[in-house]
């Protein structure tokens, strides 16, 4: 199974938005892209296996497996990509502004579901992430 990110960079974070055979699952919020640095940019686009992990400080949550040059790159609970992620992926609700949201954890749950369904279908369950500039789409036309 494979979820996709679609999503577009902007100086203050990255945003998109998190689809299933078509379908929206939820809005997700990241820090800037600055390289793939770590701790301080987002990931970048690729094929990644997700996998269920479960601490005490987030509950359950997907890790972001096989990330070039990065570990421990995780999609947990946030609403504001800057104050609180250090290179992980925020589902959200609903989007308030560039890189922040609401009721993460809501979303979070909803994500969950589709990795409870590709274990019931003995399926691996993969994110694929593709950046798309919109700066360049004409508003009006």
């Amino acid at each position: 199974m494979e979820l996709i990110l679609l999503r577009s960079h902007f100086k203050e974070g990255t945003q998109g938005a998190l689809y299933f055979n078509g379908n929206f699952v939820c809005f997700m919020i990241e820090l800037p892209w600055k390289d793939n640095i770590r701790n301080i940019s987002c990931i970048p686009d690729g094929l990644y296996p997700l996998q269920l992990r479960t601490t005490h400080r987030f509950g359950p949550h997907l890790q972001v497996c096989n990330v070039p040059d990065r570990d421990a790159i995780l999609i947990h609970p946030a609403n504001d990509a800057l104050e609180e992620l250090k290179g992980c992926l925020a589902p959200v609700t609903q989007m308030t502004g560039i890189a922040r949201g609401v009721f993460s954890r809501i979303a979070l749950d909803r994500l969950l579901l589709y990795y409870e369904r590709s274990r019931k279908f003995k399926d691996s369950l993969f994110l694929r992430i593709v950046s798309k500039d919109f700066s360049t789409i004409p508003l009006y036309s």
